[in-house]
Parts: structure tokens; sequence; C-alpha cells
């Protein structure tokens, strides 16, 4: 079984999910978001405390406020990038967007990846992580679904009772919509949905109350 842990890291307080396997002790660290020193030593001391060793770096998406630990954490713990290819140029961009937003970045492009497509699947220990291709918030976006324990970490596509912007770079509203409603609503309704920012929710409950379905 999984086990998760959620950190709220950077001035945009986006959720960086550390999660890993009970028995092996392998974990994924998915949009590593650690903005300062102290929010990487935050992440480092967590990991050394549960006796993990990281040997997955997912990401959600390739906004800035998702990755401004890219770097620092992939070198740390020697870890290819794990991502769609359509993040690329996100990722190539990553300092000209994060000095608008406030970080200080820079291009993330010469890291080493390991590109997916919708339908993957990623084994960690003894379990395993389903990759579902989610764009319209931007270029990229992908979920990661933990099938036994009943949670779909859905980056910025799908939050409790609403859903990521569209009117950056790549949006499209439309596209988001559907593939929210093909790759994250038919997931049974007792799934857990863990989001790129804010608390957490159900699939039913977003079938049934989120105003923008």
């Amino acid at each position: 079984m999984f086990q998760v842990k959620q950190f709220a890291f950077n001035h945009f307080q986006t959720n960086c999910y550390i999660v890993w396997d009970e028995v092996s002790k392998q974990c994924a660290i998915v949009d590593p978001a650690c903005e300062t020193s102290s929010e990487e030593h935050l992440l480092d001391r967590f990991i050394l405390s549960q006796q993990l060793t990281p040997t997955l770096l997912l990401l959600t998406h390739a906004h800035t406020d998702h990755i401004c630990g890219l770097r620092y954490v992939a070198t740390k713990y020697q870890l290819a990038v794990t991502t769609h290819r359509d993040s690329i140029a996100l990722l190539r961009t990553a300092g000209g967007y994060g000095s608008v937003l406030g970080f200080d970045v820079d291009r993330m492009d010469d890291l080493d990846t390991h590109l997916v497509e919708d339908g993957d699947k990623l084994q960690l220990g003894n379990g395993e992580i389903e990759c579902r291709y989610v764009p319209g918030h931007c270029p990229g976006s992908m979920a990661y679904v933990l099938h036994a324990e009943q949670m779909v970490i859905t980056g910025d596509a799908l939050f409790r009772m609403s859903i990521g912007r569209t009117d950056l770079p790549g949006g499209d509203l439309s596209l988001l919509l559907d593939k929210i409603h093909q790759r994250l609503l038919t997931l049974d309704g007792d799934f857990m949905v863990l989001p790129g920012h804010g608390d957490c929710s159900s699939i039913a409950e977003e079938v049934n109350m989120n105003p923008f379905l």
C-alpha cells in the first residue's frame, strides 16, 4: 500500500506530494515546489525521517510554481523528471514565466527526462501509479492515479469545487472540461482528489457539487 504526505510550498502555496510504498520504502516526489532552502530541508528531513529512497520525480505540469524546486530535487536524488513531452516547452521558458510570478528559477529543459503518455504505468516498490493525460490548464498536464488507495493527484486540472484556469498560454477551457470528464470523473466516486493547491475532495463531491462541471 502507498502512503501520501502533502506539503504546501512557496508563495503560491503549491501542493507537493510524497508517495511511498510501505514495504520497499521507495518514494515518488510529485511537483517539487520548494522555493526556499528551509522548504528544501523540510522535504529532505521528512524523507530521511521515514527512511525513504526517492526513485521517481513526477510533474503534474510545468508551471513555475510547481517546478521551482525541480533542479534541487533532481540533482540531490539523481532522478530523471517524469513528465509529458508537451511540458518541455514550459520547462524551457521557466525562467521567463518565473520572473513575472516572483520566482527566481532558470530554464529546466536540460534536466534528464522520462516522458510518459496517457495510460502509462509507473512501478513504485510493490505498487503501481497510472498516468492520465489531462491537458487544458496547460500543455503536458498529467494526473497520477493510485488505484489501490483510491486517490488521484490532479495538479491544477481539478480543484475542490473548481477547475484550473485556462487564460494562460496554452490554456483551453473546452479541452480541459472534456479531459476532466473523460479521464478524472470516470473514476469511482470514492476516489480522493489531491489537487495542486488547496484542500482535498472526492470525485463524488466534484461530480455533484463543482459548479464548473
